[in-house]
């Protein structure tokens, strides 16, 4: 008798919760199949300190055939799904097409950056919601100080030293916070650098404050922290235009740059549309239980899902990690339960809280509500993130003591080129190349 297939597509938060779930309980006749375009997960809440240098690339990847025992891993990029006759279309890592049966489907793609219909942000703007945005975003503010340090044109050095962040949510800040620290240390240990102003940090967003969408201590202590370290915080404030010198923001004022850094957001993996089933704002509509209504045998999790919030009537989870690790538990357990082991239960989360690390010793957190900011803040922020990981806490803590006794290394390490990087890209974990 052939086995029951369970695909999970994407391994994200989400999907990798869904599938270490099913490796660990699912019956034996049932085979888990993960399709991803990389062979790990990614724990994006430390990409910043990827960017500044503070840890190496691997230490936020965990290996999914390691950490997944008994999953099968399918390399590639879904293309389609086909819900009549239950296939899932793929393309490989090397351009070739394939196609994964399945009885059970699970969608957790995940999200991509969002675009606004600016003139010249997809051409000249860099987002982060992959590791080749981050290690290409290290390099891009390296070589900005470097070439800030040769030039003898005054107004030239000004511009390589500014670097304007739009949005000033979660990752917005933690990127300005990391960024700020990295150049201000560059520029130090700069003979040209240490004579000239400081590189200049811009942070914007339309919102009344800084991450307006979490609670408002936690943004004072983010504002308060980052002022005091000479950003430059503009709320209420857009882009109207990015040209390659500069950026020309709602009020009139041009910002001469190099450097735009795109964290406005992000909006549900365009295959969530191409699937044909009804959607809410770009998410896949599914019940309390992460079901497809009208298709018993697909679920779907994490920002590709509008799942709705038990704890806010009406409304939907928002997308973020800590959503996205639950609802893939959830699904996991109820993809079991289908097969007739246990019962299937509704998705229910209340926060816990958020933490935001700003870099150095500073951070701020309020962990059940209790708000906290300083060196407290930061010793939680990063408690939190090693119990959370699912592999490699030894290194990112030997990382964090190694930065913290050791001067950190600025140098261009030239592994991503800036149109391997576009803004627009609907897989930000691939760094674009041609096949061969």
């Amino acid at each position: 008798m052939s086995r029951s297939r369970v695909v999970v597509v994407g391994a994200g938060f989400a999907g990798y919760q869904t599938a270490r779930t099913l490796a660990r309980r699912a019956p034996r006749h049932v085979e888990v199949v993960l399709l991803n375009p990389t062979d790990y997960f990614l724990y994006l809440p430390l990409l910043p300190q990827v960017a500044a240098g503070i840890l190496e690339p691997r230490r936020v990847t965990v290996s999914l055939t390691r950490s997944l025992p008994g999953v099968r891993l399918v390399l590639g990029e879904a293309s389609g799904v086909d819900l009549d006759t239950r296939h899932v279309h793929y393309v490989d890592a090397e351009g070739r097409k394939g196609e994964l049966r399945y009885d059970r489907l699970v969608l957790s793609v995940g999200s991509v950056n969002r675009l606004l219909p600016i003139p010249g942000v997809t051409q000249h703007a860099k987002g982060f919601r992959g590791l080749p945005e981050a290690l290409y975003l290290r390099d891009h503010m390296i070589r900005q100080l470097e070439l800030a340090a040769e030039t003898e044109d005054p107004d030239e050095r000004a511009a390589r030293a500014t670097f304007v962040v739009v949005g000033a949510g979660y990752t917005g800040t933690e990127v300005a916070a990391h960024g700020q620290l990295l150049t201000r240390s560059m520029a130090r240990h700069n003979p040209v650098l240490r004579s000239a102003p400081p590189p200049r940090w811009l942070l914007l967003d339309i919102a009344p404050r800084v991450m307006p969408e979490m609670d408002e201590r936690l943004s004072r202590t983010a504002e308060r922290v980052l002022r005091g370290r000479g950003v430059d915080i503009r709320t209420g404030t857009s882009v109207k235009e990015a040209t390659q010198d500069g950026v020309l923001l709602d009020d009139g004022e041009f910002v001469a740059s190099r450097s735009l850094i795109w964290c406005v957001g992000v909006r549900p993996d365009p295959l969530v549309e191409e699937v044909g089933l009804p959607t809410e704002k770009g998410r896949l509509v599914v019940d309390e239980y992460l079901n497809v209504p009208g298709h018993p045998e697909v679920f779907a999790c994490g920002d590709a899902a509008a799942v709705p919030d038990r704890t806010r009537p009406g409304q939907y989870t928002p997308m973020t990690a800590q959503h996205a690790w639950r609802q893939g538990k959830a699904a996991g357990r109820n993809i079991i339960a289908s097969y007739g082991r246990g019962e299937r239960a509704p998705y229910e989360h209340h926060d816990k809280g958020f933490a935001v690390d700003l870099g150095g010793i500073k951070a701020a957190a309020n962990p059940w509500h209790v708000p906290l900011s300083g060196p407290v803040a930061g010793a939680v922020t990063r408690g939190y993130h090693l119990l959370a990981m699912p592999g490699n806490r030894v290194r990112v803590a030997a990382d964090w003591f190694l930065d913290a006794v050791l001067p950190r290394q600025a140098v261009q390490l030239g592994m991503v080129r800036s149109w391997s990087v576009p803004l627009d890209t609907a897989s930000p974990e691939l760094a674009r190349v041609p096949y061969e």
